[in-house]
């Protein structure tokens, strides 16, 4: 998905940017030309070349050829590709756009290679369910990552607290105590929508439902009005703007000033807060989004990458086979401790045990979730009723009216009514 979520996480580890728009090809002899469409950033050139000459020399009659994509713009290309006659062979996507490429009816159907080959009933929900329309497989997990609480040693010792929370209440418990002293317990923006969605997920509501293939927001359920209110009562326990989300200002540098005790973002954005403030570094810590209770934690919004194939690609069998390799464990492996992302499936958290932030981002992700499988949701997210609604709740107007506005706005978007 275009998603900010993964900007921590690759600047962790991404040292060389890719070239937007720029080739990574073998070192040629191959009869038959495989070409891949990756995301800018997505992996480094490095976990790339690595690929390509083992898979080269496995396969001799292929020739791989990535070419890198700039997230920006990428829906409209992805769609005439999938219309026209020249499209890739594979496609990264994100795992949220599945369904807008799926209805263009571009899409080949992998439900047999993702069961008989890939596992498919080991993968992280997060990015299973959204690569799934109506039963069928089209797209294939590949990465994810996910928020979890990064939090200052220091000031957790300060304050007596020596064991991470393990459930909301003594998240609560704890985030209450810490924002004293001149400091803020939590610094959580007001309209920072990626998590009330976890919260909301986590009291069994919807962001919105499908009934009968028709579509329409959810924030007004008492399930989702639950959810709104613990945001509220947390969000509470800091200074973070109620009209702003977390980019404006960025939190990475407000958590960099030192009297912050916790923010809510993925592991990666350790490494902005420790260039901002090097006397930061070795301070911090992480721990999973708690849940209700202690069995496990809290819901939360995965990003990361499906792969696909077009249907109209030349080489539809041989992007399948890339596919299978780069979904396999072995590359999934590379991929996880190279980029510190979290593995397609929880049986291969292991291999980034030793890494604090990805280990927590991987427990957290065993709860992960989508956001709804709609192909409309695009334009949800462009106008994004949400985040005026939370502002309006933490300004103090009513929850189930503004809850009310929002869905509505929510339906309209989704049925193109509005």
């Amino acid at each position: 998905m275009k998603n900010r979520i993964l900007t921590g996480a690759v600047a962790l580890v991404s040292t060389v940017a890719l070239s937007g728009c720029g080739l990574i090809s073998g070192a040629g002899g191959g009869d038959r030309t495989v070409t891949v469409w990756l995301m800018k950033d997505s992996v480094s050139p490095g976990f790339l070349d690595k690929f390509t000459r083992s898979y080269e020399e496995e396969n001799p009659s292929i020739e791989l050829d990535f070419q890198i994509q700039e997230w920006s713009g990428i829906g409209p290309k992805v769609i005439a590709a999938l219309e026209g006659d020249d499209a890739p062979d594979v496609i990264e996507v994100g795992n949220t756009q599945v369904a807008q490429y799926a209805e263009s009816g571009g899409l080949r159907d992998l439900t047999l290679e993702s069961m008989r080959d890939l596992g498919s009933e080991d993968w992280l929900p997060g990015l299973a369910q959204p690569g799934s329309i109506n039963g069928v497989q089209y797209g294939i997990p590949w990465y994810a990552a996910n928020r979890v609480v990064i939090y200052n040693k220091d000031i957790f010792q300060e304050a007596g607290i020596d064991a991470v929370p393990k459930t909301r209440a003594e998240w609560i418990a704890a985030t209450e105590k810490l924002n004293n002293s001149g400091n803020q317990g939590i610094y959580l923006a007001g309209q920072n929508w990626y998590v009330l969605a976890g919260f909301i997920w986590d009291e069994g509501g919807e962001l919105a439902d499908e009934n009968g293939g028709d579509w329409q927001g959810a924030l007004d359920t008492p399930e989702a009005l639950a959810g709104m209110e613990f945001y509220q009562k947390l969000q509470a326990l800091g200074d973070g703007p109620k009209d702003a989300d977390e980019e404006k200002p960025p939190q990475t540098d407000v958590f960099a000033k030192g009297d912050v005790a916790q923010i809510i973002s993925v592991p990666g954005s350790a490494a902005l807060i420790e260039q901002k403030n090097p006397e930061l570094k070795g301070k911090l810590g992480y721990f999973p989004i708690p849940g209700k209770t202690a069995k496990e934690p809290g819901s939360v919004f995965t990003g990361g990458s499906d792969l696909i194939v077009p249907k109209n690609a030349d080489e539809r069998s041989a992007g399948i086979a890339v596919v299978k390799a780069l979904a396999s464990e072995k590359w999934q492996t590379e991929l996880a401790r190279g980029m510190s992302y979290v593995p397609n499936k929880p049986s291969l958290a292991h291999v980034i045990e030793g890494e604090e932030g990805t280990a927590a981002m991987a427990e957290g992700a065993t709860r992960g979730r989508a956001t709804p499988n709609s192909a409309q949701w695009a334009r949800v997210e462009a106008e994004n009723p949400i985040k005026p609604y939370m502002t309006a709740v933490l300004q103090g107007g009513d929850p189930a009216r503004e809850a009310k506005a929002a869905s509505e706005r929510i339906t309209a978007l989704l049925t193109g009514t509005g």
